[in-house]
């Protein structure tokens, strides 16, 4: 029987660092992992798309994953988003992820052709056959991915001894529980209802907000491990409201947070990439306002 017990907590997802040229970097990465742990996250996702993984090419996902756990391992939990939109590719660093000593690795299904649940359940098959010694993750997130989980291929997917659960971004509650129900451990997804995703009995949370604020990311799991669910429910809301306020900008949200870190102290990350767009000088006051708003939270609730 496997012990999960660390998976459970706050994940942030991991964002693209990259230099003044746009080319990913490696100081920038080993940085960002060291101001992340040190903030007492439970561990980090490493790829995924907060990560703009699907703008990466395999030598620089590679070279990201290896910074992180050049910082990371043994110190955080790590799991590693390994797919491509071919098996080839995704099978080669989910490969390479093990040989880093990653704790899983995790996979979407493959997007732009919709492939029938068999063929899904190959693809992750395939992919997890690479790793032979590393837990999987299944990536849910049908509004991006075009294809949402069933609970048949769930439990299909179950019969490999390797998959332990679902990083479930799809926003009914009720998937939660449903993957719940089939033995998965879950992780919630959307960070706007990380505090329902716990209530409904995720282990824990993987959000793409969440390293831009990790304080009170934590704070709301500490507060629901300690059933004080109306004082968790006062930072759930706030924190939606920061989120609402980093999307209401021209650039991509992704853009936005990088340019709020800068403000709160962290390392430089760099921009995104194109075709994300970046930030626009009518941005820097929404950032600037985003910035101060979090810092007031952390004040008054952690």
């Amino acid at each position: 029987m496997k012990d999960l017990k660390k998976y459970e907590g706050i994940f942030p997802a991991f964002y693209a660092c990259y230099d003044e040229t746009g080319a990913i970097s490696p100081a920038r990465v080993r940085q960002f992992t060291e101001y992340l742990i040190q903030k007492g996250v439970t561990g980090l996702y490493v790829g995924g798309s907060s990560g703009e993984c699907i703008y990466q090419s395999v030598a620089e996902r590679k070279l990201l994953l290896e910074n992180v756990m050049a910082v990371a391992r043994g110190r955080a939990v790590i799991i590693a988003h390994v797919a491509c939109n071919n098996t080839a590719d995704s099978r080669e660093l989910a490969a390479h992820a093990e040989s880093l000593g990653v704790d899983a690795i995790a996979a979407i299904p493959p997007i732009y052709f919709h492939l029938p649940p068999y063929a899904i359940a190959k693809y992750w098959n395939d992919i997890s056959d690479a790793a032979p010694n590393t837990d999987f993750v299944i990536y849910n997130i049908p509004q991006l991915a075009g294809v949402a989980l069933s609970s048949a291929l769930l439990r299909q997917m179950l019969q490999n001894p390797r998959v332990i659960g679902v990083k479930n971004s799809s926003m009914p509650i009720q998937d939660i529980e449903m993957w719940r129900d089939e033995g998965a451990l879950v992780f919630n997804g959307p960070d706007e209802q990380l505090l329902s995703g716990l209530v409904a009995g995720a282990a824990g949370g993987i959000g793409g907000t969440y390293g831009v604020m990790p304080e009170l990311y934590l704070k709301i799991y500490e507060l629901v491990q300690r059933c004080e669910i109306a004082r968790a429910r006062e930072i759930q809301d706030a924190c939606c409201q920061v989120i609402y306020k980093m999307c209401s900008g021209k650039g991509n949200m992704y853009a936005m947070i990088k340019e709020i870190l800068r403000r709160r102290g962290a390392p430089d990350l760099g921009g995104v990439r194109a075709p994300l767009f970046d930030l626009a000088p009518e941005d820097l006051p929404i950032a600037q306002e985003a910035a101060a708003e979090i810092d007031r939270l952390i004040r008054t609730y952690c």
